[in-house]
């Protein structure tokens, strides 16, 4: 199974398409927004038979509607959520708050952790546990360009991931 993995797209409807078509072009089975869409005008694009879409609740994410909107086509997990695919244990939370972002990849507990708000591209271990950070819109002091990664569950550990840099 294919996961595809986007954060901070803030409202940047550009980006926001090129992370479809390229998730559509790699037959991504469901994809993981970190959080920060923003509005929910920028997360109808997600909205498509291609694949299923889930999204955490970003620090940006000032329309409490965007949870209504996503749920009419998937799954909004609110601050934090639990999902598995495949037998791979995922946690995904936004990133605010870095304690609790570490507790999250140190507790054991998971396969992945997903995590945006950096808009920096990661991907490390800590035991087990693999943190993925896809990064996000470019902003000075982070990446230069818009990056997503790509789940293979069929994979594992670091070797699983793939990033994919966008214009």
């Amino acid at each position: 199974m294919q996961i595809g993995i986007v954060s901070d797209t803030h409202d940047n409807l550009a980006h926001v398409q090129q992370a479809v078509s390229l998730f559509e072009l790699e037959g991504v089975d469901h994809v993981i927004h970190c959080g920060d869409i923003i509005a929910p005008f920028s997360a109808t694009p997600f909205d498509t038979d291609a694949f299923d879409f889930s999204a955490v609740r970003g620090n940006n994410d000032g329309e409490w509607a965007l949870g209504n909107v996503v749920d009419e086509f998937g799954t909004y997990l609110g601050q934090c959520g639990e999902l598995t695919f495949d037998g791979v244990e995922i946690a995904v939370y936004h990133g605010t708050n870095r304690v609790l972002r570490e507790a999250l990849v140190e507790a054991g507990t998971y396969d992945y952790v997903f995590h945006g708000h950096t808009h920096e591209r990661v991907i490390d271990t800590h035991g087990d546990t693999v943190r993925v950070n896809p990064g996000g819109l470019p902003i000075e002091g982070a990446d230069d360009t818009f990056h997503v990664a790509i789940l293979d569950t069929e994979g594992s550990g670091t070797d699983a991931i793939t990033h994919h840099q966008l214009d």
